[in-house]
């Protein structure tokens, strides 16, 4: 793990009203922190809470191995928000003893633990010891292994006392197949089996679970509503603060549709219960809180290709009958972020597309940004870090991504989040959970497949986004060495692969592979003077690469829009989930030589109002000091004062 700063670029330039709408939209961003560690498991709060206490308490410590251990493993929870890694979702292991961590419990006054009714220290270590020290105890976050009960073998905190099948038949009785306008069943709420045996959910809202936390985001939402820029940002706030206090999903999508027509602003949100990634359904929106303004000379690459977004779909290579007939409200921008919460804090994405619900998209439209600050921090630690000269195959290669590398990832990310996601329908009558486990995957590589089509299209080069007509090969040799190799570096030894993402970036990679004859190989070469060999991706042609990019991604909207869940499956399970053991250790090899952390996550600023003497806000300042411990023992400290 590797943490990073965000600078807020232009930040003191905005007006002061802006910077205070920005500082309590920030403060309702971190108020929902709790929410997220504890939707990703169900000990996660506890075993936090136990682990910050005994920090703070043996801080004298720190020369002990065994602390040492404790300290890494409370910082790698706080990045994960819980004990399971944040992208692999396998349980991490303390590199502490047990008797060790119980001579430090007993250290802790009973009154300060989190212990229930009745419960003595040592119970409380009893219920422990196995989240915390049995491999085999709730293993994994999110399971998505084919054949399995998804549900039961998820250890993410969704769900209680039922099968995925119960979950399954509990909201298909709900559906109404020919809904114009379906609500995203289960989006706000877990669901349990009550003593009677009867399934039913438990709505998150400001009366019900979580109500504490959400009564705190709503604070700060209702302070942040006078310094709003415009009207419209004032009735999307009260909607949102409506929806919180009632849990209907109906008004969530009332919310969403005049989110997406708010426009005028430069500063905008995100809050609530958004991306599914972390339910192995696809139905439970994980706690997520954003905040960013624009970079208004950066947008106006994202305003090209959103302009242009009927020319982008007519000229896919989808079939007619699953492509918009007119694609409505397609807008996209550069932002600065300006605080990252919840499911975007400490790891965060560069670039975002909402709404998910598709009836929404098509109607109205999407919202997109590439998240310009972030990306501008990533690029910056990754120059000179030795990855490319390893992995990519010759010199001629390595040149061109120097070269056009970080103009075509910032490219690509925009058109993955403005046109990719926002392209394509479903036929009448399909649900947008049709493809359950593997929608998420599917999703991603249908955006992925879009960019990556165009990428390579002289319309980029005709509308100046792109150099010539071959800065896109370097976009296509580093997605396919990513895919195919050097993504590995994030996965355990012995394991398959289960983010979605990087299923997706896998299920292209490997398909094309498979496809494409001698257009692309993975080659062998010899490193001089040992009997050591090296393995690299080459490329021999490719145009032909565009071709496959685009025969597989009319597959993928054909599964999409039919609702193919056989084809989903089949895809997925033969391209984008098993990893050759041999190509996995060398890449591993030779990535450990490189000294690189493979995951990286942000500090965010600490926004301090600066006060007058009658108490009032002139100004927010902006400290980059703060380290990664002090912020993260902060936000818990601020979370348990508010709910005390």
């Amino acid at each position: 793990m590797q943490m990073l700063r965000y600078r807020l670029k232009g930040f003191e330039t905005l007006s002061l009203q802006q910077k205070i709408y920005i500082y309590y939209l920030s403060k309702a961003a971190q108020a929902g922190r709790d929410i997220t560690t504890d939707q990703f498991g169900k000990y996660n709060l506890k075993i936090r809470k136990v682990l910050e206490l005994i920090y703070a308490q043996h801080a004298n410590a720190i020369d002990n191995p065994e602390f040492q251990a404790l300290e890494v493993y409370l910082k790698r929870i706080w990045f994960s928000n819980g004990i399971y890694h944040h992208y692999g979702c396998e349980k991490l292991q303390p590199g502490f003893s047990p008797s060790f961590f119980k001579s430090l419990l007993l250290t802790i006054p009973p009154s300060q633990l989190p212990l229930k009714a009745g419960q003595s220290v040592e119970m409380l270590y009893d219920e422990l010891y196995p989240v915390l020290f049995d491999p085999n105890y709730l293993p994994k976050r999110v399971n998505k292994t084919d054949g399995d009960d998804l549900v039961l073998t998820s250890a993410c905190n969704f769900y209680d006392n039922v099968t995925q099948a119960e979950v399954e038949t509990y909201y298909q009785r709900m559906r109404r197949i020919h809904d114009e306008e379906p609500i995203s069943y289960g989006l706000n709420s877990k669901v349990i089996k009550d003593e009677n045996g009867r399934v039913q959910e438990v709505k998150w809202t400001s009366t019900g679970l979580y109500g504490k936390a959400i009564q705190r985001i709503i604070l700060w939402l209702e302070k942040a509503i006078p310094y709003a820029e415009n009207d419209q940002q004032k009735h999307v706030l009260e909607l949102l603060i409506t929806y919180y206090h009632t849990g209907e999903l109906k008004l969530f999508d009332q919310f969403s549709i005049e989110w997406l027509k708010e426009q005028d602003g430069q500063v905008d949100f995100i809050n609530g219960f958004i991306e599914v990634y972390g339910d192995p359904l696809g139905l439970k929106g994980s706690w997520e809180g954003f905040v960013s303004y624009k970079d208004e000379e950066a947008t106006q690459r994202t305003k090209l290709i959103s302009q242009h977004a009927q020319w982008f779909e007519n000229h896919s290579p989808v079939d007619q009958r699953f492509k918009k007939q007119e694609v409505r409200g397609v807008t996209a921008h550069v932002v600065c972020a300006a605080m990252l919460g919840g499911d975007e804090y400490p790891a965060s994405a560069i670039g975002i597309n909402l709404p998910n619900a598709e009836w929404i998209r098509t109607r109205y439209g999407s919202k997109s940004v590439t998240i310009g600050n972030l990306t501008e921090a990533y690029n910056e630690v990754a120059r000179g870090n030795g990855l490319h000269e390893e992995f990519v195959v010759d010199d001629e290669v390595l040149r061109q991504i120097n070269l056009y590398g970080n103009l075509c990832d910032n490219l690509h990310t925009d058109l993955h989040e403005c046109v990719g996601h926002g392209s394509g329908q479903l036929l009448p009558g399909v649900s947008g959970d049709a493809l359950r486990a593997y929608g998420d995957t599917i999703e991603e590589a249908r955006a992925d497949l879009f960019a990556l089509y165009y990428m390579a299209d002289e319309k980029l080069v005709e509308l100046g986004l792109l150099p010539d007509t071959t800065a896109y090969q370097a976009q296509y040799y580093t997605y396919l060495m990513n895919g195919l190799m050097t993504q590995l570096v994030r996965i355990q030894l012995g394991h398959k692969i289960e983010e979605a993402h990087m299923r997706n970036r896998a299920l292209i990679a490997h398909w094309v592979l498979a496809h494409a004859g001698d257009a692309v190989e993975i080659v062998e070469r010899s490193v001089a003077g040992t009997n050591e060999v090296k393995h690299y991706v080459q490329v021999n042609d490719y145009s032909k690469l565009r071709n496959l990019f685009g025969e597989l991604l009319a597959e993928i909207q054909r599964i999409k829009s039919e609702g193919d869940f056989e084809a989903a499956r089949n895809l997925v399970e033969t391209y984008a989930v098993n990893i050759d053991s041999v190509l996995h250790e060398e890449v591993l090899k030779r990535y450990r030589q490189l000294d690189i952390a493979p995951y990286k996550g942000f500090i965010n600023p600490w926004m301090k109002p600066k006060l007058d003497n009658q108490g009032n806000i002139v100004d927010i300042e902006l400290d980059y000091t703060e380290s990664y411990a002090h912020q993260m023992m902060r936000y818990s400290k601020e979370s348990a004062a508010d709910e005390s």
